[in-house]
This record gives C-alpha cells, sequence and structure tokens, in this order.
C-alpha cells in the first residue's frame, strides 16, 4: 500500500463526482489517512460515507473538516487541527468565466483568494511541519488555461499561471527540507459540477483535444497520486499535462 501510514489533506474535496472526490479516493485505495475540506459539512459528510463505504480492511481513517481556504482564519485553524501532514493536494478552486471587459472585482478577488492566497497560506504553514516530520509531498492542480489564451478565463488563467510559478519557486525552496512540489494541469474534465453546468458532452470541448474527449476525473486523479507518492521521487518542480493533448498540438 503505497500511501499506507500517510496523511493526505485534499482541499476542495467535498463535492461528490469533483476531483477532489476522486483524488481522495485513489489515495484511500492506496492506503492514506485523509482530512477532506470545502465549506459546506452536509456535502462533505456525503463523501466520507463514500470513502468509507468503498474501502476495505486496508483502507485508513477518514475525516471532514469544514474549512474556507479563502479565509486566512480558517486556514490557520485547518492547520493547527490537521496534525501531521505528509501529502497536501491544493486542489480548492473558484472558476470565473467572463471578458476581461465585464469582470466584476468581487469575482476576480475571491478567484485570487481561493485559488492563489489559499494555497500559499497552507503550503506555507504546512511546509516547515512537513519537514519536521522528514519531509512530504505538495500537489497542485493547476489548468491548461494558465499556458493557453482563453477568451473569457483571463482571471482563472492568471491564478493557475500563478499557481505554477509558485510550484517551480517552492520547488526550489522546500528541496532542502525533503518537501517535493509539483503540479497537475487538467484539460476538459467531467467532473459532476461541469457537467452539471455544461451538459454530457460539455459543450464540445473535448473535441480541441489530441484524443478528441474529455476526461474522467479519475484519469487526473491517478496522475495526482502518482506525483504524490515515493513513485515520484525524483520528480520536482514539474508541471505535468493530464489533458489529452491540448497544450501539444
Amino acid at each position: 500500500m503505497e500511501f499506507a501510514g500517510k496523511t493526505a489533506l485534499v482541499t476542495g474535496s467535498g463535492r461528490f463526482g469533483g476531483l477532489g472526490h476522486t483524488t481522495a479516493k485513489v489515495l484511500a485505495a492506496g492506503g492514506a489517512d485523509l482530512i477532506l475540506t470545502g465549506t459546506d459539512p452536509q456535502r462533505g459528510a456525503q463523501v466520507v460515507e463514500d470513502l468509507r463505504a468503498a474501502g476495505g480492511e486496508s483502507a485508513g481513517t477518514v475525516r471532514f473538516v469544514a474549512a474556507d481556504v479563502s479565509d486566512p482564519g480558517g486556514v490557520r485553524e485547518l492547520v493547527e487541527g490537521a496534525g501531521a501532514v505528509d501529502i497536501l493536494i491544493n486542489n480548492a478552486s473558484v472558476m470565473t468565466f467572463s471578458p476581461t471587459t465585464a469582470q466584476d472585482l468581487a469575482s476576480y478577488d475571491a478567484a485570487f483568494a481561493v485559488n492563489v492566497r489559499g494555497p500559499f497560506l497552507l503550503t506555507a504553514l504546512l511546509a516547515e511541519k512537513m519537514a519536521a516530520n522528514g519531509g512530504g509531498s505538495v500537489v497542485n492542480v493547476s489548468s491548461t488555461a494558465a499556458g493557453l489564451g482563453m477568451p473569457g478565463m483571463a482571471v482563472y488563467g492568471a491564478t493557475k499561471a500563478a499557481l505554477e510559478s509558485l510550484t517551480r519557486t517552492w520547488a526550489a525552496e522546500f528541496a532542502e527540507w525533503n518537501i517535493r512540489v509539483n503540479a497537475v494541469a487538467p484539460g476538459p474534465m467531467r467532473t459532476s459540477k461541469v457537467v452539471a453546468a455544461m451538459g454530457p458532452d460539455m459543450g464540445g470541448m473535448g473535441l480541441d483535444t489530441a484524443l478528441k474527449r474529455t476526461s474522467d476525473p479519475v484519469e487526473v486523479a491517478h496522475v495526482i497520486a502518482f506525483l504524490a507518492g515515493d513513485r515520484a521521487s525524483y520528480m520536482t518542480g514539474a508541471i505535468v499535462a493530464a489533458d489529452g493533448g491540448r497544450t501539444a498540438i
């Protein structure tokens, strides 16, 4: 069991059928103890129930902590109550979709608060705890929007580009503490939230990829889990595209 004896904190994992939920399920299958976060305790309880039902005798513990990563005080409380954390998955994210000329500042600020400031503060607070425990692994969830010019996604793309920059800097800063930091950049993905908003074919977004399809969240979750685990022990500072070849063509 690759993650047996390790504790993973997965932000934005309190929505059933989301990438955070799916990633937590993959980590649980590897024996990890899980701390899940989200803003809705009722939805979080459903995710916990699902993970416990799917786990076997080798499954670790799982608990949900209501936390808003845009709130610095809430992030500090989360870290204080988490105990030792070996793996941090910065998955919580807010997506904005608006032309630049019509972008409202409230949504702009909310996107940067969740997508950039939240991971920054959470990683900064957990890094020293990881170092004291012998090291750890951080995986940031970016997006192909960080590297592609996509109309209507100026703010969202900018937040993810900032997160990729942080990934590289943290890899350099924390290497001496035996902490690896990598990022995964998903392409069009059939999460429950996106499918509910756009329909099963997601507006044909998958046709822009080399594979001509969208991804199941589990396909991205396996990449996240790989980077989180010891099989990726010589990887740090990498931005791994899990986008069906979207950024390659």
